[in-house]
């Protein structure tokens, strides 16, 4: 397991505020070489603490306009089982398991209200969903 230490951090805070910074400018920035700055990337890379890069794309220009969060109730020992067949769903972004009254959350992004009633009906009708509850984004504030 990697351990971020007060290098790696100010590395990361720097890639956050500007991921595609060449290393020239992130070396510059925090005052070290160009080559130390590959070389931390590289070993959190390697050892995964940092998964990858991503690009943030402004909610109003994405394909998939309709965001939502489905709460799940799932019977007993059933939760492996139905995440194994939430995966399977391309329309769901992403899946977080809870505590509380709901078992599991999962982020659902559709690009129209057909495609979004598909999927939750396609949800629903996996054995062992007990109840759920879906609220859909309206804006990001």
């Amino acid at each position: 397991m990697h351990h971020f230490d007060d290098l790696d951090r100010r590395l990361l805070d720097a890639l956050r505020q500007d991921g595609r910074a060449p290393l020239s400018k992130l070396a510059t920035i925090l005052g070290i070489s160009r080559a130390t700055v590959q070389a931390r990337l590289d070993r959190m890379l390697e050892s995964g603490a940092v998964l990858g890069f991503t690009v943030r794309v402004r909610q109003d220009h994405e394909d998939n306009a309709i965001r939502a969060v489905m709460m799940i109730e799932v019977s007993g020992k059933s939760t492996t089982a139905i995440v194994k067949k939430l995966r399977g769903l391309p329309e769901l972004h992403a899946l977080h398991t809870t505590n509380g009254t709901w078992d599991l959350v999962a982020e659902i992004r559709a690009s129209n209200l057909r495609e979004f009633d598909r999927v939750l009906r396609d949800v629903r009708a996996i054995d062992g969903i007990l109840n759920s509850e879906t609220s859909i984004l309206l804006s990001s504030i």
